[in-house]
């Protein structure tokens, strides 16, 4: 099955997107954290992509290499020989996390184990290697398996995607919906017809008020409870105290697609729903 096709499918549960791989017991961004991810039985794992000095891609969130291994220089500064020489510390890194056996690894490892096993949102820290990323999916058959995403509100952002070559991947969007703005927003997106669209709102009700909206234009709803200030009041800390008032809400709501550094008790929680 397709990412598409899953996303599409309106017998789904609700897809649980673990952040930066389930990084618990194995090192953020990393291989090990993928296969976790698969593991536990998440549906999509949410990966950071940079590119190396002599221009390869790979994956870390960080600009530097500080909290991940220890090294306070641009990770982009780097050649990949030189990066897959560097141990990765433990879970989300911090100098209280030993260093482990993994290595920084290339997108096209992360795409190898990906492909045909669980679908990948790739976050490119440099929204200009869109047209790159998009072609090392496609030369890895691996271009149905993940999403390419950037912000889209105004005419503006939708000519700039439409400008890269993404043939073959899917598009999400990032979209922030408000009481009065949302038919606005939904014209703008419906350029492009991104299959979902990772969101930011106002209230939740915004959201349930316009559902019907949203699957009109065909677009499946992705929203982070992360522990960031982005997330507001949604977080993954109110969530493992209170499920159903977090996210059990956001489901209500319509949206079917959650990311999170819980992925194990956010499909444990999807699975008591069922």
């Amino acid at each position: 099955m397709t990412y598409k096709d899953f996303i599409a499918d309106p017998a789904r549960r609700c897809a649980v997107a673990a952040h930066r791989g389930a990084w618990h017991g194995a090192p953020e961004n990393s291989l090990a954290a993928i296969e976790n991810a698969i593991a536990i039985g998440v549906d999509i794992v949410e990966l950071d992509v940079r590119k190396s000095a002599d221009g390869e891609l790979f994956l870390m969130h960080d600009d530097t290499l500080l909290r991940m291994a220890g090294i306070d220089r641009d990770a982009e500064t780097f050649t990949m020989a030189e990066l897959q020489a560097i141990a990765l510390r433990a879970d989300d890194g911090g100098e209280g996390r030993a260093l482990t056996d993994q290595r920084i690894p290339t997108l096209k490892q992360a795409l190898e184990i990906i492909r045909g096993r669980i679908f990948a949102d790739l976050d490119l820290k440099d929204r200009g290697l869109f047209s790159e990323v998009a072609a090392c999916a496609r030369e890895m058959d691996a271009a149905a398996y993940v999403d390419l995403k950037t912000t889209v509100m105004t005419p503006e952002h939708v000519a700039w995607v439409k400008a890269q070559d993404i043939a073959g991947v899917p598009f999400m969007a990032m979209a922030s919906f408000t009481e009065n703005g949302t038919g606005e927003t939904l014209a703008v997106l419906s350029e492009l017809k991104p299959f979902m669209s990772e969101i930011r709102f106002d209230h939740i009700d915004t959201i349930a008020a316009n559902r019907g909206a949203f699957e009109a234009a065909g677009m499946a709803l992705w929203k982070n409870t992360l522990d960031m200030v982005s997330s507001g009041e949604w977080t993954d800390t109110a969530a493992l105290a209170d499920p159903d008032k977090i996210w059990g809400r956001l489901i209500d709501a319509g949206i079917s697609a959650i990311q999170t550094d819980q992925p194990a008790a956010l499909k444990a929680y999807i699975e008591k729903r069922a």
